[in-house]
């Protein structure tokens, strides 16, 4: 399971001594604690992949954020942790990929105007399951039902 590479990573992690990826992985391993406990269950690794992809989306936009208000070493340490967290993510699809499945999922869902977005942008998701970024699955599939 996917915990459990986590938590050998975090193990070895303390022992090299690699701040960054100990205080990282403890609050990602957390975050999935408390997933956990509001469904009451244990995660699959797919739901693991869900709550990963969360945490790069909050680095993302916090990196952002410190930028634009002028802290860059804020900026970086989240781009660090951004670094750790995006390891556990499977490979990123290309945008040439990406682009098919949208339009494939357009013609499924017989999408028509952009008042289809939200369906045709759940079922792109679905299908692409954590290997693309959900902005730039949205701007594609706005683009392409703007035309």
């Amino acid at each position: 399971m996917l915990t459990d590479n986590l938590q050998n990573d975090l193990k070895n992690a303390q022992l090299a001594r690699d701040e960054v990826k100990v205080s990282t992985l403890r609050l990602l391993l957390s975050e999935i604690k408390n997933k956990e406990i509001s469904k009451g269950d244990v995660l699959s690794d797919d739901e693991i992949l869900t709550v990963v992809a969360r945490e790069v989306k909050k680095r993302k936009e916090a990196a952002k954020g410190f930028r634009a208000g002028g802290r860059e070493e804020g900026a970086l340490k989240e781009e660090k942790e951004l670094v750790v967290l995006q390891a556990y993510l499977p490979a990123q699809m290309s945008q040439e990929d990406l682009s098919k499945i949208v339009e494939e999922t357009i013609n499924e869902t017989g999408a028509a105007s952009l008042a289809d977005m939200g369906k045709v942008i759940g079922a792109v998701m679905e299908k692409v399951k954590g290997q693309a970024d959900g902005g730039t699955a949205g701007a594609m599939v706005k683009e392409k039902l703007a035309k």
